[in-house]
């Protein structure tokens, strides 16, 4: 079993990621579980949504406490946040920032891949200058560098799980996907 957790703020698309990569795994064959936690709802709160993958029946309802890999969609949060709590050695943090991994800090007992995808949602059109919507081009980093999904995958489940934007929000993913 595959766990994830993404480290979101509310209004950024962190709960609408973890569903169409939910989704697009799903048409793959495999079985998935995804669910958000946050407090009071409001735009900029810490938000974290769960994924758990397997290529059989999941049963646990918990929340995930040890995760194989950690998503961080605001990249303020690695200065808020420990967003490596519970991350196993040897995770992956797969961070939305144009810094190089190494610039980042993080212990050595992680792996670090970066995405700018704030330029890649801003390029689409997706949210505005100052609230861009990355979700999209943030799931296409994940299926790649994780080889959780076919981009086909993605692109289908982008088509099917946004409301807005359906054409930009594929190019986004596709964009990240190529760039991861």
């Amino acid at each position: 079993m595959i766990e994830i957790w993404f480290h979101g703020r509310g209004g950024q698309g962190t709960v609408v990621a973890s569903k169409i990569l939910a989704d697009a795994i799903t048409k793959e064959g495999n079985y998935v579980q995804a669910y958000p936690e946050f407090g009071v709802e409001r735009r900029g709160a810490p938000v974290f949504a769960f994924i758990r993958i397997d290529d059989k029946p999941i049963y646990d309802k918990s929340r995930i406490y040890n995760p194989d890999h950690v998503i961080v969609v605001d990249p303020t949060l690695v200065d808020a946040i420990d967003v490596t709590e519970g991350l196993k050695d040897g995770g992956l943090i797969i961070v939305n920032s144009d810094k190089k991994p190494e610039e980042l800090g993080f212990p050595k007992k992680f792996k670090v891949a970066t995405i700018n995808a704030t330029a890649i949602a801003v390029k689409h059109k997706l949210g505005t200058m100052a609230a861009p919507i990355v979700n999209t081009a943030i799931v296409g980093a994940v299926v790649k560098t994780l080889n959780l999904a076919k981009i086909e995958s993605v692109l289908e489940a982008v088509q099917e799980g946004v409301p807005m934007k359906r054409e930009e929000n594929a190019a986004a993913a596709k964009e990240a996907y190529e760039k991861a």
